[in-house]
């Protein structure tokens, strides 16, 4: 799959900090791909915080993700650091 517009809402804004929420059928691999997020460059900011759930179809985890960057319409993001763990019940 590939950005999905429709799936970036906006959860908070303050002094120029955005907190976001992403939702996809895509891996936090690809997510973090380079340019993942490039169709949304006018709205991100380095700095930014994304909340996404990822693997929505197959094996759901969720996290969040650093904008790291926004330069000439290239967006980076950091690694999906993962919320939860293994649930051992």
């Amino acid at each position: 799959m590939a950005y999905q517009s429709k799936d970036l809402s906006v959860l908070a804004y303050a002094n120029g900090f955005t907190l976001w929420h992403y939702t996809t059928g895509d891996a936090a691999a690809a997510v973090d791909g380079a340019g993942y997020f490039n169709a949304a460059a006018d709205m991100l900011r380095a700095g930014d915080i994304i909340i996404a759930n990822v693997d929505a179809a197959s094996a759901p985890k969720a996290g969040l993700f650093l904008v790291s960057t926004v330069s000439g319409g290239v967006v980076d993001v950091s690694d999906m650091t993962q919320v939860g763990g293994a649930n051992t019940d």
